[in-house]
This record gives C-alpha cells, structure tokens and sequence, in this order.
C-alpha cells in the first residue's frame, strides 16, 4: 500500500508596512539652524564692537585738523595727512619710548615666568607646608588694587635709591606677574605624574635637574602662554609707570600718549596717530607670536 502524502505550501508571513517619520521642519534640526544663525549674527557684531575703536583710530590718524572739524571722526580723510605722526614721534622722541617699554615689559616677563617656575615647583611638586594657604595667598595678592601699593612703593624706593629708575617698575610687575604664575602653574604641577618624577629619581636626577631637564621641557607650552600675557600685560600698564618714571627719558609708552591730552584742549588727530603708534608694536609682537600662543593654549587643552 502506498501512501501519499501531501505537501502544503504556506505563503511566508508579509510584513506589516513601516510608517517613516520624516522630521518635521520645525523640529530640532530648525532650532539647531536658528541658534548657529543667532550665534554667528552675535560674532558679527561683537567683531563689529571691537573694530570700530581701531578704524576710528586708523582714519583719524591721516587727518587734519581742519578736516577733523569740518567732517567729523567717521568719515574718512580726502588725503593723507602725516603731520600728526610726525609731530607726536618727535615731540615724545618715539623710539625711546618703545625701548623703554620694550625693555621693562620683557624683562619682566622673563623675570616673572622664571620665578613662577621656581615657586609652583616647589608648592605643586615640593609639598612644602601648607601649600593651600599659600597659593591662596598668591591668590590674594592678585586681588590687590594698585593705589593700595602706590604709598609704600613709593618711600621704599625712594629709600633705596631707585625712585625714578625702570628697573623699580620692573621688580613691582615681576612680583605682581609672579603671582598670578605662580597661582596658575602650582595647580598645574600639583597633577604632574608621579610617575616621570620617580623615573628621574631613579635615573639619579637631582631635584634642579628634574625641574630644568624633565619639567621645564614638558611645560614650555604654558610658559610660552605667559610669557606672551606677560608681555602684553606689562606694556599697556599705565599707574605704575607714570607714578615712578618721573622723567621724560624713562617713560614708557602708554605715558607718552597721556601727555597729549591736556587740561581743556586735546589735539585729536594727533592723540589718534599716537594712539596707532602705540598699538603697532603690541600688533607685530602677538602676530609673531600667535602660532606659539596657539599651540600652548592647544597644548594645555589636550591632556
């Protein structure tokens, strides 16, 4: 007997169809649109802000007197005008002045790093004794308004003899810069691995040569930063400098410019020429130095 058997064909299941949700034009994706649009309008006028002091420098600087009053500052000069560059680098004997700022500022950012250097190495890695209190004491002296140190500064170089000398300038700016170096690099040591510090230990580095040879390489990056704020800091003080250099020959430039303005009558073209003068070496110094500003700030992102 033979049996059949007989095979049923089953159709396979159909899919139930999948609804696409397509996102809708208010959605997230417009909201993200509207703050980029928002944010790149905001840059805009904040780089707007920040340009129109410079261009009403620029234009006032190549105009007369005449065309001054007869135009107003926002139009630009019909013709070049030099005489107001060439009055106020004469009459202030410019190149002294940008030698003298030159000199204090980097002397003092030379000065101030090395001894921020100094300082945090032994707080971050020295753990010298109640390292907190005194970071926070370098903290403090940030915080401190210049006036508060006119009055003494002032009798304690007189009585030294350096009242009206720029090196007097220099000592109080590398104490103040100091200290803002010596707060910011003392945390940075404090997270140094331990473990390099224990590698040159091993290796028989002394303690002066695990700051200069294994340290000092590795931190550069932050240094080059300060250095650079340092500099910039130091040119465009202003109290200071015209509290303690007293004479004509040992001001800096930021002083220069004030003596331009006097009690009821201001030369406007030639206060904006003095003006362009004074920002002209800051300008070349930080475009110089703007790829090494980048890669410390780059660095000290990037753990």
């Amino acid at each position: 007997m033979t049996a059949t058997a007989t095979v049923e064909r089953t159709a396979p299941p159909v899919a139930a169809p999948v609804k696409i949700r397509r996102p809708r034009p208010g959605g997230a994706s417009g909201k993200r649109r509207t703050i980029d649009w928002l944010m790149l309008l905001f840059a805009i006028a904040a780089g707007v802000v920040i340009v129109a002091p410079f261009y009403l420098i620029l234009i006032n600087s190549f105009k007369s007197p005449a065309e001054y009053a007869a135009s107003g500052p926002l139009v630009p000069p019909t013709h070049l005008y030099f005489e107001g560059i060439q009055k106020f680098w004469e009459r202030v004997n410019f190149p002294e002045k940008v030698w003298n700022s030159v000199f204090i500022s980097g002397a003092v950012a030379v000065l101030a790093v090395l001894l921020s250097v100094l300082n945090a190495f032994a707080i971050g890695i020295g753990r010298v004794r109640g390292r907190t209190w005194v970071v926070l004491l370098f903290l403090l002296a940030n915080l401190l308004p210049q006036e508060a140190l006119l009055y003494p500064l002032y009798y304690m170089f007189k009585a030294v003899g350096l009242y009206n000398n720029v090196w007097s300038v220099i000592i109080v700016f590398t104490v103040i810069q100091a200290a803002f170096g010596t707060y910011l690099l003392s945390s940075v040591y404090g997270t140094f691995p331990k473990e390099v510090l224990e590698a040159a230990a091993i290796d028989g580095a002394s303690r002066w040569q695990t700051l200069w040879r294994v340290i000092f390489p590795i931190s550069r990056p932050t240094l080059s930063v300060l250095l650079i704020f340092f500099f910039i800091w130091t040119w465009n003080e202003f109290l200071i400098p015209l509290t303690f250099l007293v004479s004509n020959a040992n001001q800096t430039v930021p002083v220069a410019i004030s003596v331009l303005q006097g009690d009821r009558l201001m030369d406007v073209t030639t206060t904006s020429a003095s003006a362009l003068l004074g920002v002209i070496p800051t300008l070349l110094f930080f475009l110089i130095f703007q790829r090494t500003l980048t890669r410390g700030i780059t660095a000290g992102a990037v753990k």
